[in-house]
């Protein structure tokens, strides 16, 4: 069973994008059909999470945040959608009509530890937490996932005492129970992704 354990080392081997992150699986669309949905231009294309750090960073500075820069890559039926210091893939408006017809888990953090987790299926919200504060949620089927919640390290009891140990990698455990796509750091080396500017709905 995967826990928050299994993804520690996303905190040793790719520090930056752990410090402001969005990931996102979609299923069943390839990466050139979800940037044409998501009204991006096609780019670059790059080899590695470690790659897209640059040109996102690049990205922000020249138009401040709009349109942002994204990275999306096949992983079996899946597509991966990875952005520094992005966003995306937790706004719900963009995302919604993105997963009618298929399933879409997200996750998110800021550099002020605001952080969202989402599964959207089939055009509804069926679960949106925050990952610090995961004993409150929302959705049509907002706690139909508590067991894996549990087991992946979130820790759903109210008041001060909870334990926000891991919370992070937690979310990143959670979406693999949710899809069954583990990432790994061999993956996150050998992805090719093709990249693309996505403006902000």
């Amino acid at each position: 069973m995967t826990t928050a354990d299994d993804y520690i080392w996303l905190r040793e081997r790719h520090a930056p994008l752990m410090h402001a992150y969005c990931v996102t699986l979609v299923r069943e669309i390839a990466p050139e059909r979800l940037l044409q949905e998501l009204g991006a231009v096609e780019d670059i294309r790059v080899t590695g999470v470690g790659a897209l750090c640059e040109p996102s960073y690049d990205s922000w500075d020249k138009y401040g945040g709009d349109p942002l820069f994204v990275g999306v890559a096949a992983v079996g039926d899946w597509s991966l959608m990875v952005e520094h210091n992005g966003y995306l893939g937790v706004t719900g408006n963009l995302m919604l009509p993105i997963s009618r017809g298929r399933t879409v888990v997200s996750h998110f953090r800021n550099v002020n530890a605001v952080d969202r987790f989402y599964w959207f299926e089939d055009g509804e919200t069926r679960l949106r937490f925050e990952p610090l504060f995961a004993h409150t949620r929302t959705g049509s089927h907002a706690d139909q996932l508590l067991t894996e919640m549990r087991e992946s390290g979130f820790d759903l009891r109210k008041g001060d005492d909870r334990s926000h140990h891991l919370h992070t990698d937690a979310a990143f455990a959670l979406a693999h129970r949710l899809t069954g796509v583990r990432l790994t750091p061999e993956l996150f080396e050998s992805l090719p992704f093709v990249c693309g500017a996505v403006p902000v709905p």
